[in-house]
């Protein structure tokens, strides 16, 4: 079998999309965890 690409392309919104789903629950996990480590040392 070949492993080379199709055609197919990814949609460059898709792809914004699917990032998106990813980054903003990660950077609320991050922004969260340092706010209460900020609460630990004030």
């Amino acid at each position: 079998m070949n492993n080379s690409e199709s055609g197919k392309s990814s949609s460059p919104w898709l792809l914004a999309v699917f990032w998106l789903y990813v980054l903003i629950p990660l950077s609320w996990g991050v922004w969260s965890t340092l706010k209460k480590a900020l609460a630990l040392f004030s």
